[in-house]
């Protein structure tokens, strides 16, 4: 084979460093975007957290005037215009956060590298950071915050032992009761075995098993006389036994102690006939029995579980103004961050052997700032467009909702798709309808009778308007719900209806039967 050389022309796109992380903070969440500033904080000495206001210039993104804040950026919609607050600096950047090349962005930010160091995020008039200052506020002070209501929260351990305190019990009951209450689960029931939980701790020891299996078992009466009702259960119908217990004493708490004691299934089937024939009650009474079991706490241990991790904090915040709407981003979530100016000017002063080291950690900080600008400013642009195209739900709610998918978006702002799937993932928005992910905005289309199309997310707000609606007597069933919404204009099957029903969490009609 002969042997020669050949010269190709070729074009590729490389990721750079930079854009790596740009794209990397753009799908972090709130919290996740906090833990790496957190984390940047730590490891670049150069990076500090800001105390006052800094200017936008200096990275070329124009700072906006409002009504509201100086500090924060705002797009104020009109009923039948949009007015965007430096609209012209966003078309001249609008494709930064996009998957492109970078030599539009390098050139337009070619200046901000060489300053003196004291670039600084956009920061609203609150503290970001552990060693910011706290705010000030206007409330007494013994008003606590939500968060500092979920700290002190108690928990299900510790309202348990505050009641043993009170119990006059040995030593080994003492230790076996506090074993016991430290192993029941969030829901408060104790998943494992009183012999595995002695064997655990006895190990190949069978004569002490047995003694623990002993304390075990005292201290589980105990445990079951406790408040919460139903708290040490071993299963459903344990838990729902003991709370029944505590009932007034009549023929639908005997019926419903008994009903426990067959198969959940029947009774999560509301199998009236068969319940009535196992149980040796009259319909009736085990109709009546149905609905006592039905008032009882299935999970008696949820409502000590810390309310923390269920805080959402948006990172859009969606209010009306006049006849529009006016979005801004939470100055809450916003990193108020700077290049450290002694720290850089320093640098450019002394630099020894380790300059082109510390050289590139200052490029580095100046880069992380820009980039979680650039976050910023791109979820800011996608939120008001989301606004822009549900207009109607701002105002009529989410029957009003329209179909919309990433494309639209995608193509009106000059983003590619990915980058817009990842602005919407772990985002959210408060509206005044509530809080919602960025995500809820976008739907499937439905046909209708006219030849339009029906948002997927509307024709679900349909389906629970119906199923609200509806006689508990005689609940509708999916066919006639699909029947329904054909009488509205628009086409969707049954098995369509059964998915969206699914997704709601509402139950099928023999389950919504009323009794």
């Amino acid at each position: 084979m002969k042997q020669g050389l050949s010269l190709r022309v070729s074009q590729h796109l490389a990721l750079t460093p930079q854009l790596q992380q740009s794209i990397r903070l753009l799908q972090l969440s709130t919290l996740e975007l906090s833990q790496e500033v957190e984390q940047m904080l730590d490891e670049n000495p150069f990076l500090e957290v800001s105390e006052e206001a800094a200017p936008r210039e200096e990275f070329g993104l124009e700072q906006t005037d409002t009504p509201v804040s100086q500090d924060s950026r705002e797009f104020e919609f009109a009923a039948d215009s949009v007015a965007v607050n430096g609209d012209e600096s966003r078309a001249a950047g609008q494709n930064d956060a996009d998957i492109g090349p970078e030599v539009s962005s390098e050139a337009k930010l070619e200046e901000s590298w060489e300053g003196d160091g004291s670039v600084e995020s956009s920061p609203d008039d609150s503290e970001w950071g552990g060693d910011a200052p706290a705010r000030k506020s206007n409330a007494d002070d013994s008003e606590a915050e939500a968060s500092d209501l979920a700290r002190s929260h108690e928990s299900l351990q510790d309202h348990l032992h505050r009641q043993s305190l009170g119990l006059r019990l040995s030593e080994e009951d003492q230790a076996a009761l506090h074993f016991l209450i430290e192993s029941l689960n969030d829901d408060g029931y104790l998943e494992d075995s009183l012999a595995s939980l002695a064997a655990g701790l006895a190990g190949d020891d069978l004569e002490q098993a047995e003694e623990l299996e002993q304390h075990f078992a005292m201290a589980l009466k105990l445990l079951q006389h406790m408040e919460p009702a139903g708290v040490g259960a071993r299963n459903l119908a344990e838990c729902l036994g003991l709370q029944l217990l505590d009932c007034k004493d009549c023929d639908e708490t005997r019926a419903a102690i008994a009903m426990c004691k067959q198969p959940m299934e029947l009774l999560a089937k509301r199998d009236v006939k068969r319940l009535s024939y196992l149980c040796g009650f009259p319909d009736s009474v085990i109709r009546g029995a149905i609905a006592v079991i039905g008032r009882l706490d299935p999970k008696p241990g949820r409502r000590f579980v810390n309310v923390e991790r269920n805080l959402i904090v948006p990172d859009v915040i969606v209010v009306k103004s006049g006849r529009g709407f006016k979005v801004s981003l939470n100055s809450e979530v916003m990193p108020r961050l700077r290049v450290h100016d002694i720290y850089a000017n320093a640098l450019k002063q002394h630099k020894g052997q380790n300059g082109q080291a510390l050289q590139q950690r200052l490029q580095e900080a100046r880069w992380f700032i820009k980039n979680i600008q650039q976050r910023f400013d791109t979820i800011l642009r996608v939120s008001s467009a989301i606004v822009e195209r549900q207009k109607n739900f701002f105002t009529h709610g989410e029957l009003a909702m329209r179909p919309l998918v990433l494309r639209e978006i995608a193509d009106e702002l000059g983003l590619h798709e990915s980058t817009i799937s990842r602005v919407t993932t772990a985002k959210y928005m408060s509206t005044p309808f509530g809080t919602f992910e960025l995500k809820y905005f976008f739907g499937s289309a439905l046909g209708t009778e006219t030849g339009g199309n029906a948002s997927s997310t509307a024709v679900r707000a349909l389906i629970k308007q119906f199923v609200s609606s509806e006689s508990l007597k005689k609940p509708l069933s999916d066919n006639q719900i699909s029947e329904m919404l054909k009488e509205q204009g628009i086409e969707c099957a049954r098995r369509t209806v059964a998915k969206y029903r699914e997704a709601l969490r509402i139950a099928p009609a023999n389950l919504r039967k009323s009794l």
